[in-house]
């Protein structure tokens, strides 16, 4: 018996990095869970992998989601409903961070990050939660990041323009986010949580931050130590199972102890 056993769970940007952690996890764990993924070769090559661990299409499937449109997340709802009969768990996991661009500071980059990155996790709630207002109870872990504390960088960045922080100001919109959906839902039994991961290696990290960067970063955690994608994964547990009932609009940083907010 897993702490998770037949949870339907609906995992953002799941065909890789965290989001392949959280479904592998939840996988063993017991639960059902649909990769909700823009990118079909991403979620091809990641269903692939958790064939190879044992899981078939009974338990795990792709669907084809953008997050930023509403009709492509009703779809993906649709779509696990028909699979596994309901949804009890969304992870709002997907960003726009892999092929983010740090030095497009225009207005319209701005806006096209938040549609991703704060907006996609509202439109997948609204799509998702309905069905869990409807039976009583259900679990949203929305993922933030410890960059949305990071007010000061430890290096000096000489002035060319005012920055747009794009995925900062999104990351932190996601806690608060996480607060608003908190107070509304909890009277109908829906838990919303938030998990806020540092500096984690991931292909997408090594591809956005520099080697010596990561470094500095993991020299300014308590531990000492870098994250990997499944050390995020206990906390996603935790707010999904029984164990997180009475946990909500809560934030936790999985940073290894960089960003520790009060």
């Amino acid at each position: 018996m897993g702490r998770l056993d037949e949870k339907v769970t609906i995992i953002t940007g799941a065909g890789q990095g965290i989001g392949l952690a959280y479904a592998r996890r939840f996988l063993d764990e017991g639960a059902r869970v649909v990769i909700a993924e823009i990118n079909d070769e991403r979620a091809a090559a990641g269903v692939s992998a958790l064939r190879d661990a044992g899981y078939g299409s009974d338990r795990v499937v792709a669907v084809h989601t953008d997050i930023s449109e509403p009709a492509s997340a009703k779809a993906c709802v649709d779509a696990t409903v028909e699979a596994f009969g309901t949804v009890d768990v969304l992870i709002n996991n997907a960003a726009l961070y892999h092929d983010i661009d740090n030095f497009d500071m225009s207005l319209d980059y701005l806006k096209k990050v938040f549609d991703v990155n704060l907006h996609g996790g509202w439109v997948m709630a609204s799509a998702a939660v309905p069905l869990m207002v409807a039976k009583g109870e259900g679990r949203v872990i929305n993922q933030s990041s410890s960059a949305a504390y990071l007010y000061q960088l430890p290096f000096d960045m000489p002035f060319t323009e005012v920055s747009s922080f794009s995925y900062s100001q999104t990351k932190w919109g996601v806690v608060g986010l996480t607060k608003f959906l908190a107070g509304q839902l909890g009277p109908h039994g829906v838990t919303v949580n938030c998990i806020c991961p540092g500096i984690t290696t991931t292909e997408a990290t090594n591809k956005q931050v520099p080697g010596e960067f990561q470094d500095i970063f993991t020299k300014l955690t308590a531990l000492r130590k870098a994250l990997e994608p499944e050390d995020l994964t206990g906390a996603a547990v935790f707010f999904a199972s029984d164990d997180g009932r009475m946990c909500t609009g809560q934030v936790l940083c999985v940073d290894g102890g960089l960003a520790m907010p009060a």
